[in-house]
């Protein structure tokens, strides 16, 4: 693995771990938020280094004895993780989700249309982008019902706004309303990324996304960023969108997760 590819997968999961608890200890590092247990995102194990299976038994307990109060176990792993730990995830029923990393190095192609994009810095700011989350949320195709989804979409909304600063969210506002958001942040090792594109359907194919893309692109260089990271989902189309920007594919991470043994 390059040094340029561990840089990008050690900012997507310090992205990850931002406005939460984070520990180490037996082999790992744990990241929790006891105020969220519905999020997943604000409860995982990452930088797993237990390898022989007294290592392993004892990381998977002390697991269990950290996390009485998420509704899930999520690893997450990377190239460098011990391949019997993640034998055992297998073993044990987890149910494995891969995410794609791409990275841009150079500049974003194309050309943004003007857009009135602004910071979110109000409460009012931040109610209007946790209105924006829950369409965002609530448009997935996800097997939760429906009183489960509006938390996880109100969960959300407030995690990522725990990540600010130093996130900073931007609102794309059109005719007076905000229609879209996306995030911006410098990262760390000189690795920037941007996260979390959403723009409400009816106002898609606009230049509303492409316009956020390059602000917020450019919001993170200006604070130190180089190549700067995106993360999507391998099965969904937004992949193209910034492949055909100037962002290439460099790794997929792989996510283990399983219900608490209580459910």
């Amino acid at each position: 693995m390059t040094d340029l590819t561990r840089r990008a997968l050690a900012v997507n999961y310090a992205n990850l771990a931002l406005g939460h608890e984070t520990f180490a200890a037996d082999g790992a590092t744990f990241v929790r938020d006891r105020a969220l247990p519905i999020i997943y995102d604000a409860n995982f194990v990452m930088d797993i280094t237990a390898a022989t299976p007294d290592e392993i038994d004892r990381l998977l307990a002390r697991v269990e004895a950290e996390y009485p109060h998420a509704r899930a176990r999520t690893f997450r792993l990377t190239p460098d993780t011990p391949p019997a730990f993640e034998a055992r995830l297998a073993l044990d029923g987890y149910a494995r989700e891969d995410s794609l990393v791409m990275l841009l190095e150079g500049e974003l192609r194309g050309t943004a249309k003007p857009c009135d994009i602004r910071l979110a810095e109000t409460d009012a700011d931040w109610r209007a982008y946790a209105a924006l989350k829950r369409a965002d949320f609530l448009e997935r195709d996800t097997p939760l019902d429906e009183g489960v989804r509006e938390q996880v979409a109100a969960g959300l909304a407030t995690a990522n706004r725990g990540k600010c600063p130093p996130v900073r969210y931007w609102l794309a506002w059109v005719d007076g309303e905000p229609r879209g958001f996306f995030n911006a942040w410098e990262g760390i090792d000189g690795v920037g990324q941007v996260e979390d594109l959403f723009v409400l359907p009816e106002w898609r194919r606009r230049g509303i996304a492409t316009a956020l893309m390059h602000h917020c692109v450019a919001d993170a260089r200006a604070r130190g960023a180089g190549p700067v990271v995106i993360v999507c989902n391998p099965d969904d189309t937004p992949k193209n969108m910034y492949a055909s920007m100037g962002f290439r594919p460099l790794a997929v991470p792989r996510l283990y997760r399983r219900p608490a043994s209580r459910e």
